[in-house]
């Protein structure tokens, strides 16, 4: 069962599956807006799933892996959105996710806009972290699916996660105007949505699991 707690000592909030700890886990962490649904900049507000999101979701579910949503939520601190509205509209958007029979086990959000006062706001590792802590996640055995080079991506490598850049969002600029913020880096695989994600994270699991 998850639970919708309350935005910790941090500045984090969070829903988490507290029954799901163990060590060593397997795990892909999702963005939210613009690779599940939505504007990749957008508001949570607005949000709803892309058509292709729901058969990801279950694919993740059928492999095994722990399923964490990773999201930089700065309008809660900019005054646009309020806790309670961002509380509310997670809620709403589980709720759609049970009644479709796609499982997630916790979703961590980032409310700051600064991102000099926190250690959670992508591309940084706080919320990464907070999910080694909670669930035993083993982050050089994970993936990390976004549309943003300069947040997702620089994540992954920094965590050692495998990276997959999604081309839905703002993942076509991340790829070519805004290709310069996250020069250094090269993703594990680019795929057309989040569908296709899931497809090349199932052959890289069965892969490792035949050998």
């Amino acid at each position: 069962m998850t639970e919708l707690t309350h935005i910790d000592e941090q500045g984090k909030a969070r829903m988490v599956d507290v029954s799901a700890k163990e060590t060593g886990r397997r795990g892909v962490f999702l963005d939210l807006q613009g690779t599940l649904g939505g504007d990749g900049l957008g508001d949570i507000q607005d949000f709803t799933f892309y058509a292709c999101a729901i058969p990801a979701l279950r694919l993740f579910n059928q492999f095994g892996l722990s399923i964490i949503v990773v999201t930089n939520q700065s309008h809660i601190e900019k005054g646009l959105l309020t806790y309670q509205q961002y509380e509310e509209r997670v809620k709403e958007l589980q709720g759609e996710l049970g009644t479709a029979g796609a499982g997630i086990d916790a979703i961590y959000c980032c409310p700051h806009r600064t991102p000099d006062i926190c250690t959670c706001q992508k591309p940084k590792l706080g919320m990464l972290h907070q999910a080694q802590q909670e669930f035993g996640m083993a982050l050089s055995e994970c993936f990390v699916v976004g549309d943003m080079g300069s947040s997702d991506m620089l994540m992954a490598h920094t965590a050692g996660c495998k990276s997959i850049l999604v081309l839905t969002g703002v993942g076509e600029s991340s790829l070519n105007e805004f290709r310069h913020t996250w020069a250094a880096v090269e993703p594990d695989f680019i795929a057309t949505d989040v569908l296709q994600a899931a497809e090349w994270i199932g052959e890289q699991v069965s892969g490792a699991s035949n050998t």
